[in-house]
């Protein structure tokens, strides 16, 4: 089994870097992004973090919570942490806001298809839920609808960026519209099956 993990890291590492630098493409865009980036900017607006700072800090306080919920949580979960938000800041640090609004428009369109080939790399390897997602299970787990879960934690993280002045704007709303079936889509090509014991 562990040679069988060991084999799976490499796509769980590269999916990571390819999500986080999806969420500083989608930064310099400029015209919104999903809810959990928009609370990460605000969150950075406020404080000496960097958006990618923000992100590994949030993470760490989401899983305290997990931890607390007694969610089970896999080396997936631990790299999603430490992986996501420094490459999200290499990412902005290398690519420099474009004076172009057609180019900001293209970046926000491609970005969620970005991330959901991230997501789909180091979901389908099944060696952790990112921190997120893991306290959508454990709502789920104590009587939420999954439906309900992921928007109220959605919601939360929004109303939270709304209010500490993250960019919103049509990119968010295509962001939602576009995330889900992306990596329902993609997903599948990377799957690589559950660990054999």
């Amino acid at each position: 089994m562990l040679s069988n993990t060991v084999r799976r890291i490499p796509q769980l590492i590269f999916g990571l870097i390819v999500f986080g630098s999806g969420l500083g493409l989608v930064v310099r865009g400029r015209n919104g992004q999903g809810s959990w980036t928009v609370f990460h900017e605000g969150l950075s607006l406020h404080t000496p973090l960097s958006i990618g700072a923000a992100t590994v800090l949030t993470g760490a306080a989401l899983l305290v919570a997990l931890l607390m919920m007694r969610v089970k949580i896999g080396i997936g979960t631990i790299l999603n942490i430490l992986v996501i938000g420094p490459s999200t800041d290499f990412t902005l640090w290398l690519v420099k806001e474009p004076t172009s609004s057609i180019t900001r428009a293209v970046l926000t369109i491609a970005t969620p298809l970005v991330v959901a080939l991230g997501s789909s790399l180091y979901l389908g390897v099944q060696l952790g839920p990112g921190t997120r997602d893991g306290v959508m299970t454990g709502l789920h787990d104590r009587g939420m609808s999954i439906r309900s879960a992921r928007l109220a934690i959605e919601a939360a993280a929004f109303s939270g960026g709304f209010l500490l002045g993250g960019t919103i704007g049509w990119g968010t709303i295509w962001w939602l519209v576009a995330i889900g079936p992306a990596v329902q889509w993609m997903l599948p090509w990377f799957d690589r099956g559950p660990l054999e014991p």
